[in-house]
Formats: C-alpha cells, structure tokens, sequence
C-alpha cells in the first residue's frame, strides 16, 4: 500500500509527522486485519455525515458484518481520509491512553502484542511508526516462521509416532495373517479329506442308485406280468357275473310270468262270480237299495237350517262358542276388520298398542284351532312404509292401499277366494256385512272375537 501526499483536516494532530514518513511496502496481514477491526468497533458510532461516503451503508452493519464485507472499504479509507483516520486515532487515545502515551514518548512496550503496536502506531502516525509497522512485521513473520517450525516438529513427531503405531500394527497384522494362514492351511487339509470321503460317498451312493434302478426294473416287469393276469382274471369274472345276472332274470321273469298266469286265474274267477251275480239280481228283478237299517228306527229329526239363516243368528249373538263352531269348518278363513275390533274393545289405546293387543290374541286363536287368519287394518291415511313387529305365527296383517279403505280390501279377500271354501268374517259394519254376505261369507260382530279372545 503506497502512501499518499495529502493535505490534512484542520483537527488532523500528526500532520507533521504524515509528510515525512510513509511505508514502502503493504501493511502486514495481522496489522491490516487489526486496524480494520478498530475501525469497523468504531463505525457505528459515528453519523452517517461524519463517515466517507464509501463507508456509509455498512453503519447499520454489525461489527462482523463491517469486518467481513467491509474491509477493503474500510482499509482504503483508513489510507486515503485523514480525518476519518484522525478521528479512529482519536479514539484509540481514549480506549488505550497508556499504549498512546508511549508511542508519543518514542518508546515501544516491551510486554504488549506487537501487532496491537504496530496497529495504534499505523493509525496516531507518531514519529517512527513505519519503522514500528516494519518490525511489527517482522516480528508476526518470525513468530508465524517459528510456528510453524513449531508446527513442523510437533507434526513430524505426530507423523513419528503414528510410523511406529503403524509399523507395530503391521507386525501385528502380519503375524495375524501368518495364523490366519495357517488355519486356512488346516482347513484346506480337513475339506481335502472331506472332499476324499465325499467322492468315496458318491461312488457307493452311484453304485446304490444302479442296484435300486436294476431291481426297479424287475419289479415294474413283474408287476406288468402281475396285473396283466388280474386283468385277464377280472375279464372272466366280469363275463361269470354276466351270466349270473342273465340267469337271475331269467329266474326272475319266469317268476313273474308264473304270478300273472296266477293273478289272470284269479281275476277270471271274480269276475265269473260278480257276473253271475249281476244275473242273479236282473233275473230276480231286484231293486237298488235306497235305505239303512238306521233309517227305520222312529225318532224326531232337526230341521237344516239355511246358510242364510246361520249368518243371520251369528250377527244377531256374540256368544264365542258360535264363533268356535264356524272356526272348526274344514279350511276356514277368518278375516278380521282390524279397528273395527280394537276401537271397540279397547277405544281409549293409541292404534299402536290397538294393533299389538289384536295381533296377540289372534296368534293364540290360530294356535288353538289352526285357521287361518287375516287382519286387515285401514293404511290410507298412512305416510310411508307401517313399521311393526313381525305378526304372530298363522296370522297374516295387511294393510289398505292409498285410496282404498280396509272394507274394500276385505271384500276383495273374500272375492278372491275359491266359491265353496268358507270365509268368516268380524265386523260390526252392516255395510261390510251386507257386502261379504252377497259374496257368500259369514259376518260376525266384533263382540264376539272379543270375548272369544278373553276366554283364550
């Protein structure tokens, strides 16, 4: 770095000093590195004005940050603006008044690092400070030379000691190696003669495998012999069973022929008797016999009521044992008008609960007489599927279509059913009555399935 031939600011303490001496070589990397630490610790408490402009955006810096982008600005100014060196001067006077002291005495202290010297000395320019720099130069190269002579005997002794380690662990791994080898030599030794017996082995197990293919051979011979006269003799006994079957059936049809000659004999002599027989009546002139021997005997017979008349009386009574009686028709149908039943035996229920008491005691009906049983209820003001409990076991629940009531649907069952088979049906309705009537069913109030079921 050459020195510059500058006038200095008016507040510039060494201005004598800096018109005669100046360095005829660069600052030492440790001086330099020293004076740029200095000032970047003394940047930021300067204003922006006070600082060269180069300087100026690195105030906001942090220190490292000013050391490490800012050092070739800061070096340069350093060099080039006495005032702003004057003023870094100023305040290595008030942070190191002892160093400064001296330097402006022309004495150098013995004890301090040479490079802090050199560095206050570069920055007050006392008298002698290039001379200080110089040896403070020298100094850092002779201690950075004796360093790393240093260095180099303190590696060179590492390097000694690391030979040793290494030579004492190749003797170690050699001898290692030596072992390792002679194992390997018994091993070698131990799997020849294992190969040896091995080899042996296989000639014996080779010889085996001969014998074994040999006698495998034999024995596929023989059994080709053996099961070729099982089939010749399964052929003959095969033929043998033929001809017992054709003698059992022949046996067998003769049987047979034997009993129809029989049942033909038989046959022929009935119908010889019954022919004489209808002879004997048509030559006798006989009538065919219109009476039993019951029919003679004097007594008072009912009058047969009409199924008209019966449905009549049933509607008119609730007496249960008349509902007992037409349940014990051969297969009767029962059909109940659901709220017609529960609205009167039990009106004060929500349908619900109506539905469930009728359901209970028709199942114990259907168990008690095996009819079968269909309760219809009205579901045309109903929304949407009825959810319920699965029906008792004979009796089937059902529901009106939407703009169908339950009497029509009851008239449909009883329509549906075959003409003949009887229908009883419960419900007080007349009108319900009066229809199932003319279909040919029987109506019975509901009073009367009400009392049948209490009695179950």
């Amino acid at each position: 770095m050459e020195q510059r031939d500058q006038t200095p600011a008016p507040d510039d303490g060494a201005a004598g000093a800096e018109g005669v001496e100046a360095l005829d070589r660069p600052l030492p990397e440790g001086v330099r590195k020293r004076v740029v630490g200095i000032a970047a610790d003394a940047l930021g408490a300067f204003a922006p004005p006070e600082l060269p402009a180069r300087l100026r955006p690195y105030v906001k810096f942090t220190r490292d940050a000013r050391v490490k982008r800012g050092a070739t600005a800061i070096a340069a100014a350093l060099e080039t603006e006495p005032g702003f060196r004057s003023r870094i001067a100023e305040r290595v006077r008030q942070g190191q008044p002892d160093l400064v002291t001296a330097l402006e005495s022309g004495s150098v202290p013995v004890a301090a690092d040479p490079q802090d010297v050199a560095a206050a000395a570069y920055l007050l320019r006392t008298p002698g400070w290039t001379r200080i720099v110089e040896e403070a130069g020298e100094e850092v190269v002779r201690a950075e030379h004796e360093g790393v002579a240093a260095e180099s005997a303190r590696l060179a002794e590492k390097l000694q000691d690391e030979l040793v380690t290494l030579r004492a662990a190749q003797r170690a791994d050699a001898e290692r190696a030596k072992a390792e080898l002679e194992a390997l030599k018994k091993e070698n030794d131990s799997l020849r003669r294992q190969l040896r017996s091995l080899a042996a082995d296989t000639k014996r197990a080779e010889a085996a495998t001969r014998k074994a293919v040999a006698e495998l051979e034999a024995m596929r011979s023989s059994g080709a012999t053996e099961r070729g006269a099982q089939e010749s003799e399964v052929r003959r006994l095969k033929h043998r069973v033929a001809e017992l079957e054709a003698a059992l059936e022949a046996s067998r049809r003769a049987a047979r022929e034997g009993r129809s000659t029989e049942e033909m004999r038989l046959r022929l002599l009935l119908d010889t008797v019954v022919q004489g027989a209808q002879g004997l009546q048509r030559e006798l002139g006989l009538a065919p016999l219109s009476g039993r021997p019951a029919d003679s005997v004097d007594a008072v017979s009912p009058v047969t009521a009409s199924p008209h008349d019966v449905a009549r009386r049933a509607l008119e009574g609730d007496d249960p044992a008349l509902l007992d009686q037409l349940l014990e028709l051969p297969q009767v149908h029962l059909l109940v008008d659901g709220y017609n039943v529960t609205k009167t035996g039990w009106p004060g229920m929500p349908l619900d609960r109506q539905r469930q008491q009728l359901q209970r005691g028709l199942g114990l009906l259907a168990a008690q007489t095996g009819a079968e049983i269909t309760c219809v209820f009205d579901g045309q003001d109903l929304d949407g599927p009825i959810p319920m409990a699965p029906p008792p076991r004979g009796v089937r629940v059902l529901f009106s279509r939407t703009g169908e009531t339950a009497d029509e649907l009851i008239r449909r069952l009883v329509r549906a059913e075959p003409e003949g088979r009887p229908v009883v049906v419960v419900s007080t309705d007349r009108e319900v009555a009066d229809g199932v009537r003319a279909s040919g069913a029987r109506p019975v109030p509901s009073t009367m399935l009400l009392r049948r079921l209490i009695r179950s």
